[in-house]
């Protein structure tokens, strides 16, 4: 492109026209641009801090490889532990004993998923000990029979710290009377929130030597052995890794699959969102197409003078070329920056709204999330950046090539 078409280019879009209403078309295609890429960087941090904070509170409590026996029990764990940890992404590995019983207390009685563990080295694999609302993780001590409830248990129970507790094993005894379900009375050593409704209704946490005892386990077996990794997107290929490092028969499994559903909704949420966000950039860009044509009609004269000066088509079409992407160049730059300080400031604004309107838009007591995080990521904003200049520029495409074709006769047969 040379220099002087840059010129007339930048020279049409600052100069006044005789027709205010292409001025006015201009300015709501600079501004539709600009709302519409704020909407969709703001939304998309939005969507990427909801998927982070579900993350952080599910793997708080699960762990990023689980490696568990096949028929649901480990004999030497210690070795398979020893095995994974060769692995350079493993950074802790913590033994497990996982079953299914039911807790009661004053004939209310829950089902609840049961895990023993050996609370030092748990503290190595999940994010427990942080989320004790009371007692603590090292309260359970092997022989006293120690549990600790989720909080959503501990309020349907009725129960507090210090209290005790019944937990029923499925697995059977047998007895003159028949076979009968084993109870073990539990004290309530700690109460946890995880912030996940499914964990703290339904999971119960007792000491790893209790849970052998009391699912009959023998000698050191376990269910298997959690590991936490440097970098948890690596579960899925440290996971095929471990499968020809470990010696014995075991099932391999890691969080992406474990709670594919939760992440896999999120995702799928996130990418209709940017989907229908985007087509407000798409009709911003459409408007830059009316404006353009009615700037051609406005430059008829200019255009043939042009032309008789000795200007080619192609250099005219890229005159209007330029006045186009120019609005679209101006309309991204502001739509990131604004986009950008409003996805870093979400959660700011919206305590401001709900303060004014006296308003709360996620009740603690409905959702999830009772905040609205915020995530910006750099390729995300340069994604939405780089469509919003790609829509531009391809709606400059048409009224430049019409103002090519304009016939310089024509056009001055009635100046």
């Amino acid at each position: 492109m040379s220099p002087y078409e840059l010129f007339i280019g930048l020279r049409y879009t600052r100069a006044k026209r005789r027709n205010h209403f292409i001025s006015f078309i201009s300015l709501i295609s600079l501004l539709g641009i600009t709302l519409g890429m704020t909407a969709l960087i703001t939304v998309m941090s939005v969507m990427n801090g909801f998927q982070k904070e579900v993350r952080t509170r599910i793997l708080g409590v699960a762990s990023h490889i689980q490696i568990s026996g096949i028929d649901g029990k480990l004999t030497n764990w210690r070795q398979v532990a020893h095995e994974a940890l060769q692995n350079p992404q493993v950074e802790a590995a913590a033994p497990y004993v996982s079953a299914q019983g039911m807790v009661s207390f004053d004939q209310v009685v829950r089902g609840v998923v049961v895990r023993g563990i050996l609370p030092d080295m748990e503290n190595n694999v999940a994010d427990l000990a942080r989320m004790m609302v009371d007692g603590e993780l090292d309260n359970l001590v092997p022989g006293r029979f120690g549990i600790i409830v989720g909080r959503e248990l501990a309020r349907a129970l009725g129960v507090f710290t210090g209290d005790k507790i019944v937990l029923i094993s499925p697995q059977g005894q047998v007895t003159p009377a028949g076979i009968l379900p084993r109870l073990k009375q539990f004290t309530i050593t700690g109460i946890f929130e995880a912030g996940h409704f499914e964990y703290d209704s339904g999971l119960v946490l007792i000491h790893l030597a209790d849970a052998q005892t009391l699912y009959r386990m023998e000698g050191d077996q376990v269910s298997g052995v959690r590991l936490k990794l440097r970098d948890l997107f690596e579960a899925p290929r440290v996971a095929r890794e471990l499968a020809p490092l470990i010696s014995a028969d075991v099932h391999i499994s890691d969080w992406s699959r474990q709670h594919a559903n939760y992440f896999r909704a999120i995702q799928i949420e996130k990418r209709m969102l940017s989907l229908i966000l985007a087509l407000i950039i798409a009709v911003a860009a459409f408007n830059i197409v009316s404006t353009l044509v009615m700037a051609v009609t406005d430059k008829q004269p200019d255009i043939a003078i042009l032309r008789t000066l000795g200007a080619s088509p192609r250099s005219i079409m890229k005159i209007f070329i330029v006045q186009g992407t120019l609005i679209g160049v101006i309309g991204t730059m502001l739509g990131v920056i604004c986009g950008v300080l409003l996805a870093y400031n979400v959660e700011s604004v919206i305590a401001a709204i709900e303060q004014l309107f006296r308003i709360q838009f996620l009740s603690q007591e409905v959702y999830f999330i009772s905040e609205i995080p915020s995530d910006p990521h750099a390729e995300d904003i340069i994604a939405v950046a780089l469509v919003s200049f790609v829509l531009t520029l391809l709606a400059t495409i048409y009224p430049s090539y019409r103002a090519s074709r304009v016939n310089p006769a024509e056009a001055l047969r009635y100046e």
